[in-house]
């Protein structure tokens, strides 16, 4: 497969690196590194696939483009459109068109997120009461000085859609009830803080996100009523431990199995492997999972600003 990457950011340079010799160009419209300034202007029998890291505005015109001449898109995450009914048109013409829209949240191929997944499917743990997952970067003054990064919903779409997909990558449909609790402005123009939770159903969620953590962090604590299950810091950041503690009856201390990873992270090279494999097979395009997130965060980021 031939690949196209737009967008030379740092998303896209990675996305360059593990298409290893599937790359064949790159589409980026300033500075003087890629091959072309515009889609466009690549002719379109060099390439079978875009990997599209670029800004939210721009996403709905070149998936668009992509479709209408049979190209396959990944697509960094959100897949973001001005109206709630683009996503459904992109699913409807994709499918048509026989092409693979597909949406990249790499962290569902961290290690221990497929670990929780495992375990928490096994059903181990009994019932679920709650999750909470915080996620923090440090990046608050690099999206200030962004062209196009510092406004809107600030961190609630940027890192409140991986937490909220990697919610719906373990438990399933988790409904579209979460509620803003706060949203604060430390640095930035718009919210570089957030906590929504959603308590309406079981389990109860949790997600608290920042662009302040001046050191990069991850923790998720699941409790359940056969045991707890935690997650601490990402493989980007290692070394990163997974727990899972048993519980004892009536009370007492929990034996635990601990599994702590340091390794580069295998995100990048994963989800890339996945998506050629979803191309080769020519999955159909699903973008339902994408309407429910944009549902979501529409709302919670109007909210923010509001």
């Amino acid at each position: 497969m031939r690949v196209i990457v737009a967008g030379l950011g740092v998303q896209g340079r990675k996305r360059k690196k593990f298409a290893g010799g599937d790359y064949v160009g790159s589409v980026d419209p300033v500075g003087d590194e890629a091959d072309y300034k515009n889609l466009r202007d690549v002719p379109l029998d060099r390439y079978d696939a875009v990997l599209a890291c670029i800004p939210d505005e721009p996403k709905l015109d070149l998936v668009r483009h992509c479709i209408e001449n049979g190209k396959h898109v990944l697509v960094e995450k959100p897949l973001w459109t001005p109206r709630d009914d683009d996503i459904s048109e992109l699913e409807r013409a994709a499918r048509a068109r026989g092409v693979l829209i597909y949406t990249a949240y790499n962290h569902r191929f961290e290690p221990h997120f497929v670990r929780m997944r495992d375990l928490l499917a096994s059903g181990e743990l009994g019932a679920i009461y709650s999750c909470r997952m915080f996620y923090g970067n440090g990046t608050a003054r690099l999206v200030r000085d962004s062209e196009w990064r510092d406004q809107g919903g600030g961190v609630i779409p940027d890192l409140g859609s991986h937490l909220l997909d990697t919610c719906r990558f373990w438990f399933g449909d988790v409904g579209t009830d979460a509620r803003l609790v706060s949203a604060s402005r430390f640095e930035n123009r718009a919210p570089d803080h957030a906590i929504f939770i959603a308590d309406k159903r079981k389990p109860r969620i949790e997600l608290e996100m920042t662009l302040c953590m001046w050191r990069n962090h991850f923790t998720c604590d699941i409790l359940a009523e056969r045991g707890t299950a935690h997650i601490e810091s990402l493989c980007k950041w290692g070394p990163t431990t997974f727990r899972h503690r048993r519980r004892v009856l009536p009370s007492g201390s929990p034996p635990e199995t601990a599994v702590t990873l340091t390794q580069d992270d295998p995100t990048w090279a994963l989800e890339y492997e996945h998506f050629r494999k979803l191309c080769d097979a020519r999955t159909p395009t699903d973008l339902s999972n994408d309407l429910t997130i944009q549902r979501t965060l529409r709302r919670l980021a109007k909210d923010a600003t509001a």
